[in-house]
């Protein structure tokens, strides 16, 4: 950079006058305006892929309520690619913080708004699927933060020693237990929303009646002519689905893969809960260690005080 130009971008650093009538930031040298490369994050492959799965997210939940084929396809394939920027991140040396965090909240809400409609078509486990909302993002978040406070910015959440957790090594150092592990858990629940429209022992109100409502004489394999009524309980909440309904009505979902695909999910799902528990104590035990040095280094606590006695 010429001199010229030099003392005209001092100027423009050092003036405090506002520009298009918004203030000016802190001023930045010309150090530090080229210590970074000139391209464009958001434009990286792996951050076009995560793009495409916020859209298909989207997608699939335009058609959650009533078009569970549709909805299956296009969250199934937009928790896919889940896998295919990590590949494109490796490939193309486009390993980004925003790309990670970008990864993180998109599992984070596609996985929320389908235990949403599981809690608002099963009202009976609504309280069920609050808590398993609650632990993902409470432990994500705590894991998050206690990373980038305890082990520096540069630190990558799934750096997790083995002499912290055995287990969370485990999770996040081996791509494939990782991968199942995310995969299955997805999959679980999506096994529960296609039971909602196909099983009537997930949702009752699919059985047929020939009698009238309450008589459960007809075969459950028949087609549904009239929804099935349940008594009216005071622990029980109406599992009654009118999207499930009309597409059983419509007869165009058999229960037999949904089922499977729940059943063989199922373990997996209790391991994803059990290192998202084990993540949110590890995390918050970490947090409790940097309060006790920070504190000893203000001098505050017990021994701090008795030293100082001491002295």
């Amino acid at each position: 950079m010429s001199t010229d130009r030099r003392e005209a971008a001092d100027m423009n650093h050092t003036n405090g006058a506002p520009v298009n009538g918004h203030p000016r930031g802190p001023a930045r040298s010309i150090d530090e305006e080229s210590d970074q490369t000139d391209e464009n994050i958001f434009l990286f492959i792996p951050n076009l892929i995560g793009y495409s799965r916020v859209v298909l997210a989207l997608a699939s939940l335009y058609f959650m309520p009533l078009h569970p084929r549709r909805c299956g396809f296009l969250y199934s394939v937009s928790c896919l690619l889940d896998a295919l920027d990590g590949l494109a991140a490796r490939k193309f040396h486009q390993s980004t913080r925003f790309g990670a965090v970008l990864d993180m909240i998109t599992d984070r809400c596609t996985t929320t708004c389908l235990l949403v409609f599981l809690a608002s078509a099963k009202p009976a486990y609504s309280m069920l699927f609050q808590l398993l909302i609650s632990l993902d993002f409470a432990s994500h978040y705590m894991h998050m933060y206690a990373t980038l406070s305890m082990g520096g910015q540069g630190e990558s959440h799934k750096n997790v020693s083995a002499s912290r957790s055995k287990i969370m090594n485990l999770y996040y150092t081996n791509k494939n237990v990782l991968f199942v592990a995310c995969a299955l858990n997805e999959l679980f629940f999506l096994g529960l929303y296609l039971l909602c429209f196909s099983s009537p022992r997930i949702t009752p109100a699919l059985l047929p009646s020939n009698g009238g409502p309450g008589n459960l004489t007809s075969p459950v394999g028949s087609s549904p002519v009239e929804p099935f009524d349940p008594a009216p309980s005071l622990l029980f909440a109406s599992p009654f689905s009118a999207a499930a309904m009309e597409m059983a009505r419509a007869n165009k979902m058999s229960s037999t893969v949904p089922w499977i695909l729940t059943i063989v999910s199922t373990p997996v799902m209790a391991f994803k809960q059990v290192v998202n528990v084990i993540q949110l104590v590890k995390a918050s035990k970490w947090l409790a260690e940097g309060d006790r040095r920070d504190r000893k280094m203000a001098g505050l606590g017990p021994q701090a005080k008795t030293e100082k006695k001491r002295r």
